[in-house]
């Protein structure tokens, strides 16, 4: 934004945009960062990103509709950041174009919980080893994973921050949930879980 535009912005709007940036779009800033970090794997670059993430959603604050799901905006333009920066060290030419951000109008305006994977995980049990299978995931099976299970972002909402049909979603959803699964079987066993959906399936079948 160049001087000439801070000049020309009415103090009104400037302030009710600074209130918005404040109390809407800050707050997420710790979800965001760990949404950065497991598409990077490292902390100054994570924060690159999210410090870039919001120089563009104030620059685009317009676009936002306040009081509507402020989180799902910020993963989406954060996400769109990370395809960028990734494009442009592959030297692609295809570009995202954030003058068509889309504002969620879907009435899921609530501001939806955050946690550090880093620290925590299923029920706080974050280990080497889930943390290992969870990066070993392709991409866009972890992408989906983390937002569905972790962020708990809804299928539609995962759509409009992805991209994708909410069938893909779901689809991406049930393998990577397959595919962790595999991967923790071992772990599982040795810290003594065990997978019952088997079992009950078996019990629903034998009362049916």
């Amino acid at each position: 934004m160049s001087e000439k535009d801070e000049i020309e912005i009415d103090p009104k709007v400037k302030e009710a945009n600074d209130k918005v940036f404040s109390t809407e779009l800050l707050p997420h800033a710790d979800a965001l960062h760990t949404f950065a970090y497991h598409h990077t794997y490292n902390e100054v670059d994570a924060s690159d990103l999210v410090q870039e993430t919001y120089l563009k959603a104030y620059r685009f604050i317009d676009k936002y509709e306040p009081g509507s799901n402020a989180k799902a905006w910020l993963f989406k333009i954060l996400r769109n950041s990370y395809i960028n920066q990734h494009r442009k060290k592959k030297r692609k030419p295809q570009q995202v174009d954030y003058e068509e951000f889309v504002t969620f109008r879907d009435g899921e305006s609530h501001l939806l919980g955050y946690v550090d994977m880093r620290e925590e995980i299923f029920d706080h049990m974050m280990g080497d080893e889930v943390s290992i299978a969870l990066e070993s995931l392709p991409e866009d099976f972890k992408t989906v994973l983390i937002l569905c299970d972790i962020e708990d972002f809804s299928y539609e909402e995962i759509s409009k921050i992805v991209e994708i049909p909410i069938g893909t979603v779901r689809s991406r959803l049930f393998r990577a949930r397959n595919a962790l699964k595999e991967k923790l079987a071992q772990y599982a066993r040795e810290k003594g879980y065990e997978d019952k959906r088997g079992a009950r399936r078996v019990q629903k079948n034998e009362e049916e």
